[in-house]
């Protein structure tokens, strides 16, 4: 015993848990948290230095800043609430009306998430803009010298845009939630003599509640923080509170007040990501089809 004992290496004293965890955190902290704490640190100290709100007080009692965040909520339920509907009829006609070419469909419609925002205004600019394939076509066919399709440059076109992008982050979570419902459930209540819409309204409705909740929430904070399609867009008098911020910055040069009303974005994105959280911690994130 004792000769194996002495054989073995001395025992080296371990590495505190702090080496392995600093290291990352302060990469972090370099990337991310010391600039945004610039940012707040500019719009609580205003151009004079030293600590004071007077630049809140001020940004946040302008018309502009009110209308930009009237647009930003507005859009962005508007938008989250068309995903919702659309990526739920879609999801349906995919699960449960299977065609051939349905699953082709849903894996081009899963690749929108991997593309650019602007690349969606884009394409709506090719089909509904002022010399895009509709007016083209109608003014050829009622000689009218003027655009009658104007909605694009709407908020309506922001939303429409933004349903286009934004979509299949509800369609992806419903398909893996429908997927995992037993068709049997399905069958009980047609035989027993359930319409499609009664089918559709207790049967698999329950059943999609956490993706709806989950994808929903996750619109709600990527449209609330879109920028791109807003800005490409051009829509008139459209101003959100993202291109409020480049404008101030870029244009005006308005730093304080940029910095004011990117803190007030910032707190808006993080309550809903925590509400996006919250929705996953509850239903969890498997079953939302999130994960």
């Amino acid at each position: 015993m004792t000769a194996v004992a002495a054989a073995r290496p001395p025992a080296r004293p371990g590495l505190p848990a702090g080496f392995f965890v600093f290291p990352p955190v302060l990469v972090i902290a370099a990337l991310f948290l010391y600039p945004l704490s610039l940012i707040v640190a500019q719009a609580l100290s205003g151009e004079a230095g030293g600590f004071t709100l007077s630049a809140f007080e001020h940004v946040l009692s302008t018309t502009a800043f009110a209308n930009a965040l009237i647009h930003t909520i507005e859009i962005s339920v508007a938008a989250s609430t068309g995903c919702i509907v659309l990526g739920l009829v879609i999801a349906l006609i995919l699960s449960f009306t299977p065609f051939p070419g349905s699953r082709l469909v849903a894996r081009v419609i899963e690749t929108y998430i991997a593309l650019p925002t602007f690349l969606a205004a884009l394409a709506l600019t090719f089909l509904y803009g002022s010399a895009g394939i509709l007016n083209e076509g109608l003014m050829a066919l009622i000689g009218s010298k003027t655009a009658p399709v104007n909605f694009l440059y709407s908020p309506w076109g922001v939303i429409l845009a933004e349903m286009t992008i934004y979509t299949p982050f509800v369609m992806r979570p419903l398909l893996a939630a429908f997927s995992l419902l037993d068709p049997a459930q399905i069958e009980i209540a047609s035989s027993l003599g359930a319409r499609p819409a009664r089918i559709v309204r207790e049967v698999i409705l329950p059943a999609a509640v956490p993706a709806l909740m989950a994808g929903g929430s996750l619109c709600l904070l990527l449209t609330l923080n879109e920028f791109g399609i807003v800005l490409f867009i051009g829509a008139k008098g459209v101003i959100t509170l993202p291109l409020l911020i480049y404008d101030k910055a870029i244009q005006e040069f308005d730093y304080t007040t940029a910095c004011v009303i990117a803190v007030v974005n910032v707190a808006l994105s993080l309550a809903l990501y925590s509400l996006y959280r919250v929705v996953l911690a509850r239903y969890g994130g498997q079953r939302a089809g999130l994960v």
